[in-house]
């Protein structure tokens, strides 16, 4: 479904692989240079699958992420070579009329913190109203029916409460679903999710997990899960991209990477877990 080829993103001289916003005064041409956070990737997110991108913290997960829908902020960094294939089109060539209507209706996001994702003087059922009315799922009349839906989908009781609280007084677990809910009302083709049970406790990881399973076959989703830990993908991942240093050091079957790793970063992964979990 998602053709990456060769693709590098560069961030400028001084900036970290999380978007730290660069001073464009006191950076000089000559201190312009990038440095690679995503190096000559490839890979392909089969239709259906969900497909897990596992490294250590820095290693351009996050970056690659973004980069499929050109969410690189150019104050701080650039795409400056590859190719990113959807449905046989090449968003990295899209106007940007034409990528607004991939992004969140195509393409959508769960992040890390949905504290800090969503708005905290809307409420949560204002917030997913709005994205249903930008991309035009529906109408007016309509909308509030089609949120409802969507926060039944990502199994939060009592939505029609949910719809009108505001998100500081969700639980961690609850904006995570309720972030869920606006990721998938637009009914995207691709869900990437980054990191998305980091800050959740284990029994609240575990529902996160067994919910994105069954949104996949529900919505014939296809998910890009962006992960550093290596025991999630144990669980969740039908394939497996390991990535080091900007690179994919190895990509396979998720049992096969996981019985019989080939690449000695991988192996470093998978022996840093507990032997018990391991396969």
């Amino acid at each position: 479904m998602i053709n990456i080829n060769d693709l590098t993103v560069e961030y400028y001289s001084g900036q970290s692989v999380h978007g730290v916003t660069r001073d464009s005064s006191v950076i000089s041409d000559e201190t312009d240079t990038g440095t690679k956070a995503v190096d000559n990737v490839r890979l392909k997110i089969p239709e259906g699958a969900i497909f897990a991108l596992v490294g250590e913290s820095g290693c351009g997960k996050t970056t690659l992420g973004l980069a499929i829908t050109r969410l690189i902020s150019q104050r701080d960094g650039n795409i400056t070579s590859g190719s990113i294939l959807l449905d046989n089109k090449n968003i990295l060539k899209l106007s940007q009329k034409e990528l607004e209507n991939i992004r969140g209706r195509r393409i959508s996001y769960i992040f890390q913190e949905p504290a800090s994702s969503f708005n905290p003087v809307f409420t949560i059922g204002q917030q997913i109203n709005e994205v249903l009315l930008a991309h035009k799922i529906t109408t007016k009349k309509n909308v509030k029916e089609v949120t409802i839906e969507s926060l039944l989908k990502a199994r939060l009781a009592d939505p029609e409460r949910v719809y009108k609280l505001y998100p500081y007084q969700l639980s961690g677990g609850m904006k995570q679903r309720a972030m869920i809910a606006m990721a998938i009302s637009t009914r995207p083709k691709l869900l990437i999710a980054d990191e998305p049970t980091t800050a959740l406790d284990t029994d609240t990881e575990n529902e996160i997990l067994k919910l994105l399973l069954g949104l996949r076959k529900e919505l014939a989703l296809s998910v890009l899960f962006i992960t550093h830990n290596i025991r999630i993908v144990r669980k969740i991942a039908d394939w497996i991209a390991v990535m080091h240093q900007g690179k994919i050091v190895e990509v396979g079957l998720a049992e096969k990477v996981l019985r019989n790793p080939r690449h000695e970063y991988t192996k470093l992964l998978l022996f840093s877990m507990p032997e018990k979990l391991r396969l």
